[in-house]
């Protein structure tokens, strides 16, 4: 039997970082001008401590779990991401290759270089959509219709991007992502500084449009969270845009638990920023997450090994989610609690 190429995640972020262009890197590996956000979500995860138990028979660990309803292997989703053509000539189709072989959950984004129809046949496995309002609401409504004759199981609207954050890497390398993204099939939306003009009424009129479930991305505040459940919001994502759109604000592990309180099972909690390691997956399980979603991860597997290398990504972190599990004396990921985690400086 041949060894698979990577054997740790590790090695993988470092082979992508090889075989990357400096600006790509970048691009992928950056965030808002100190990058303080960024690393706050990496320090705040680390920060957390995972609450041992031994002698537990953990022969049996349990990864699978339902979202919207539907079964799920594992709690991991891949977070929806642009600019993919800067990794993977395929780009959003080649992920959905990778994702499928992974029996993972993707969130195609809403600045897919290629058409959603593309993406969605280019491979079978659980697929969502994650909106970019980058048109007006006769473009949107258009696109949603696309969307659901697609396949795709919910519409998720990201609402942190009112402006678009000042990522330092690739200003003062005169790098400009939407110039490089152009290479790619899919146009762009026709208005790109719409969302500057987003409120809670186009959330109402999505709820009211879209015939799939609705999520909203970039909550993170539990009064925000109560506003869009109030709305009919069916997913409650805890996001900052993986530290690349407001510097200086909250980590999402630590706004993870008042939104969690505040939502009080009326809709669906999933969270990303940050998380890259199975001991990662296991705390925002903990901290009241239904679903974890994976960006920057999954990105280096991409571009170091295309669907491959998104597969192998899964694969190990899987393993490491299972390690953890059992090496704390948990046999489920639906039997996690707050107490399974605590703080230590």
């Amino acid at each position: 039997m041949t060894p698979p190429t990577y054997v740790t995640l590790p090695e993988i972020r470092e082979a992508a970082r090889q075989k990357l262009p400096r600006d790509a890197w970048n691009f992928g590996d950056g965030g808002a001008e100190t990058e303080t956000t960024l690393r706050r979500n990496r320090e705040h995860l680390d920060r957390l401590a995972i609450r041992q138990s031994v002698l537990v028979d953990v022969r049996k660990v349990d990864l699978s779990t339902t979202f919207l309803g539907k079964p799920l292997s594992w709690p991991v989703a891949v977070a929806p991401m642009g600019g993919l053509i800067l990794f993977h000539p395929e780009g959003d189709c080649e992920m959905a290759r990778g994702c499928a072989q992974g029996d993972t959950l993707q969130f195609l984004s809403g600045a897919t270089g290629w058409p959603v129809e593309d993406v969605a046949k280019a491979a079978a496995g659980p697929k969502a959509f994650q909106l970019y309002h980058h048109g007006d609401r006769g473009w949107v409504g258009e696109l949603m219709k696309r969307v659901e004759a697609s396949g795709y199981s919910s519409v998720t609207l990201t609402v942190d991007v009112q402006w678009y954050g000042r990522r330092e890497r690739d200003i003062f390398n005169r790098f400009i992502p939407r110039e490089a993204m152009s290479k790619a099939p899919n146009p762009r939306g026709p208005d790109q500084t719409y969302q500057a003009r987003l409120t809670w009424d186009d959330v109402e009129w999505l709820r009211k449009t879209v015939r799939l479930p609705i999520g909203v991305k970039g909550i993170m505040t539990p009064d925000d969270a109560r506003r869009a459940v109030e709305r009919g919001v069916d997913i409650i994502w805890v996001s900052n845009h993986g530290g690349r759109q407001l510097d200086h604000t909250q980590s999402t592990i630590d706004a993870l638990p008042p939104i969690v309180d505040a939502v009080a099972g009326s809709a669906t909690v999933m969270v990303d920023g940050g998380f890259c390691r199975g001991t990662d997956v296991a705390k925002a399980l903990a901290r009241g997450a239904s679903l974890v979603a994976i960006g920057r991860t999954a990105l280096w597997g991409l571009a170091a090994g295309g669907g491959g290398g998104v597969a192998r990504v899964m694969e190990i972190l899987r393993e490491e989610l299972s390690t953890t599990l059992a090496l704390s004396g948990q046999t489920s990921v639906k039997g996690l609690k707050p107490d399974y985690v605590f703080r230590v400086d």
